[in-house]
């Protein structure tokens, strides 16, 4: 076997060897032997300016490159690799070299939580790629944009660029975009459809998609497509509130970016199983996983995710009783939203603050109730169903303890009543039993 690797080795090498040697011939017209050697094709070639911007350009989007893929795309020496290619882009004028500087960047900007930014750049992509009607380019900008709109919170617009983006996939023609991208397109599409979806109110179809991601990575055999969306379909079973189910693919994503070494998947799949260790009353060894994990993705330069990662401790804290400390965090959880843009997850920060205000030793049912509000108004802007069914969850209960159940039952109803799929989810099966007890109490 050694032998025969040796051989297709020299087959591949010595070509190139040979292109090299004659590089060097005097001659501008191949003879043998030559009449001298050279060094002047290179001379002339590096006064080329269309030559060394071109080659200084290669080099710097290689550099982007291997970056990404050794430091994550939160890596200040990526950025600095393709701002340098950006320039040299634009000096340049060549339209065809530019996306993939934009792309890049984008998901600098992006991890960083820098939404506007990324936002920005990412409708840069889907003009230029507009503009050549390039239907790879078309892809990876309807997934850049429809990525930038979830995390700020625009989950319908979201949706209809990742949808777009699915249905552009061809897969004999884009597979190879993963080395540029670094994950399949159509895996990250999918996995980011599922999270718009269930933020819209469709929490079937959004488990539906991200299994269909899976199945996909585990047929690519793409390992770190496969590695990220293990922590997708984990994040997808945690907000169904999936306990189990979110433990067993964290577990999976935690193990798969440990053997392939991907830390910033083993990170992300940490914070879930942290989250399902509290919800089976491991309150501190979970305390103790999210805090390390979210330590660790901070130290990567990320921030993309940091306010659900702080709700997701934040509930730990309470499960342990210690709301104050839960509320310490989402204070965090509301700056970080505030200063980012970061609105994906915004009404469950505000709706957390609300149910550990009820948990303090002296409980403040205003202020909780406001918070419920707050929380109520940013899902229906949003046209979150999900999050809205929740938020009137939280806010049924404190009434009904009030006494006010008609109010409750009132509240309840029609956001229950909306959905068409999912009821055997956490949430969906609490609003019923909580209506069934209005009814009878009233």
């Amino acid at each position: 076997m050694l032998a025969f690797n040796t051989l297709v080795f020299a087959f591949v090498l010595c070509p190139l060897v040979f292109v090299v040697w004659l590089s060097f011939f005097k001659d501008a017209i191949l003879t043998f032997p030559p009449s001298g050697y050279t060094l002047h094709w290179y001379v002339s070639a590096w006064r080329n300016d269309a030559f060394a911007n071109g080659f200084v350009f290669s080099v710097q989007i290689a550099l982007g490159q291997a970056l990404l893929a050794v430091k994550g795309s939160g890596a200040l020496e990526m950025v600095r690799a393709y701002a340098r290619a950006l320039a040299l882009c634009r000096q340049v004028g060549e339209t065809p070299q530019l996306f993939p500087v934009l792309f890049g960047l984008w998901r600098f900007y992006l991890v960083r939580a820098e939404y506007q930014t990324a936002r920005e750049l990412a409708e840069q992509c889907l003009s230029l790629a507009q503009r050549v009607q390039d239907p790879a380019l078309l892809l990876e900008a309807h997934f850049a944009l429809g990525a930038s709109l979830l995390w700020l919170g625009e989950a319908a617009p979201a949706c209809a660029h990742l949808e777009q983006g699915i249905a552009l996939y061809d897969p004999q023609e884009h597979r190879v975009l993963a080395f540029r991208a670094g994950i399949d397109l159509k895996v990250w599409c999918l996995a980011y459809a599922a999270q718009a979806l269930w933020m819209l109110g469709s929490p079937d179809q959004a488990l539906r998609r991200s299994h269909q991601a899976l199945t996909l990575a585990q047929e690519l055999s793409h390992p770190p497509s496969l590695a990220a969306v293990l922590h997708y379909v984990a994040l997808i079973h945690c907000f169904c509130r999936e306990v189990h189910a979110t433990q067993e693919r964290a577990e999976a994503a935690m193990a798969f970016a440990s053997e392939q070494g991907f830390p910033q998947w083993l990170t992300l799949g940490a914070i879930y199983w942290g989250w399902a260790l509290a919800e089976q009353g491991q309150a501190e060894e979970g305390i103790a996983q999210i805090r390390q994990a979210l330590t660790a993705w901070r130290a990567m330069g990320a921030g993309l995710g940091v306010s659900y990662f702080l709700v997701l401790l934040a509930e730990a804290y309470g499960k342990a009783g210690q709301a104050d400390a839960g509320l310490r965090l989402l204070a965090e959880a509301l700056a970080h939203v505030d200063s980012t843009g970061e609105r994906h997850f915004a009404a469950e920060v505000s709706r957390l603050k609300g149910e550990l205000l009820l948990r303090q030793a002296t409980p403040d049912e205003a202020q909780a109730e406001t918070c419920l509000h707050q929380a109520q108004d940013i899902a229906r802007h949003q046209q979150a169903k999900s999050w809205e069914l929740r938020v009137a969850l939280s806010l049924s209960r404190l009434w009904q303890r009030q006494g006010k159940r008609t109010q409750a039952h009132a509240l309840l109803a029609p956001i229950y009543n909306w959905f068409t799929e999912g009821f055997d989810t956490a949430d969906l099966q609490e609003a019923k039993a909580l209506l069934d007890a209005l009814g009878e109490e009233s």
